[in-house]
């Protein structure tokens, strides 16, 4: 891909289908991986590691695809001709990326949320204040449109984050309905699905059916996701192609508004028990690193959090570092 080209595609071309190299599919399914891991944190997006990796608009007129010409290929048996057109070697890849990564986050996030909670934060922040650097060529902020996209988005993921988690009986088609919404936020960057599904009350049964493999419960709400998210793609292709920029003033303001409920000092108002008897937070309100041990009795991490935050910068500058020739090459 000439360098006009990936101009196009960064204004909101979908990227031609072309054969992937080896090295190629390594760094796709290692992205998908790092999707499924942030989609798994409440407070994180996958969409911003989308952003950050620079296949977002890919991502989305890819899933954009899946339309009734793709039904009819199907129907017609031109299978390959399918594969092209939803670039399927893309979404395959990927697909299998972000599955590993929520598998994985079962217990190794949860893990680093329970004892390292600051930390994590410190590195999720890092993540999002160097994407949305990354970022600032994609929208001209002169214009005084753009600066409102940015201002209503930071609101947006502000007021999300203010928001207490409902507390309600669940049901197979609570289930399915948190999917579909939740896919929609897991897809935008700066907006967490996890969080939008710890909002919605199922946070927590979501990861218990995941680790003990309940298919029907699984399945229910992995149908809602995909109606949720061919539905919502559209929506997403058509801003991107036609209003591009006013789409990335938007996301960089839900990145921005999204270090709210990033923020690693927290102290719990309120908690709820989970299946298993373990108290998880339903409130927190924001408190500054210095109080954070008095008020909390916890430990603040700061040097820890200050190094995670650092090691977040260096990731997504070498991510762009190592992705950004290989597109050039395309």
């Amino acid at each position: 891909m000439t360098l006009d080209k990936h101009r196009n595609h960064a204004q909101g071309e979908p990227a031609p289908a072309s054969r992937m190299s080896a090295t190629d599919c390594v760094l796709l399914y290692l992205k998908g991986l790092a999707m499924g891991l942030g989609d798994s944190v409440p407070g994180v997006s996958g969409g911003t590691v989308a952003v950050i990796t620079n296949i977002y608009a890919r991502l989305i007129f890819a899933i954009r695809a899946v339309d009734l010409k793709a039904c009819k290929l199907l129907i017609k048996g031109e299978l390959p001709a399918l594969w092209r057109h939803i670039d399927g070697t893309f979404l395959l890849i990927l697909g299998v990326g972000i599955l590993s990564g929520l598998l994985f986050s079962a217990s190794t996030i949860l893990f680093l949320l329970d004892n390292y909670f600051e930390a994590l934060m410190g590195f999720f922040i890092g993540l999002v204040l160097s994407s949305v650097w990354l970022l600032k060529g994609e929208s001209d902020f002169v214009l005084w449109r753009n600066e409102i996209a940015l201002v209503i988005g930071f609101l947006l993921a502000f007021l999300l984050s203010r928001i207490n988690p409902w507390i309600i009986e669940i049901s197979f088609f609570y289930v399915f309905l948190s999917g579909m919404i939740a896919i929609c936020a897991m897809i935008l960057p700066g907006l967490s699905g996890a969080f939008i599904l710890l909002l919605l009350g199922v946070y927590q049964y979501m990861l218990n059916a995941l680790v003990e493999i309940e298919l029907l419960n699984i399945l229910v709400f992995f149908i809602g996701c995909i109606i949720g998210l061919l539905a919502f793609s559209r929506l997403l292709a058509w801003m991107l192609r036609f209003y591009h920029q006013l789409s990335y003033g938007f996301i960089t303001g839900v990145l921005l508004g999204s270090v709210f409920s990033l923020w690693p000092w927290q102290q719990v108002v309120s908690s709820y028990l989970d299946s298993e008897g373990r108290p998880l937070p339903l409130q927190t309100i924001n408190v500054l690193p210095l109080n954070y041990a008095e008020i909390t009795g916890n430990d603040p991490m700061l040097m820890l959090t200050a190094l995670s935050f650092l090691v977040g910068i260096t990731v997504v500058m070498l991510l762009r570092w190592i992705a950004y020739p290989l597109i050039l090459q395309k």
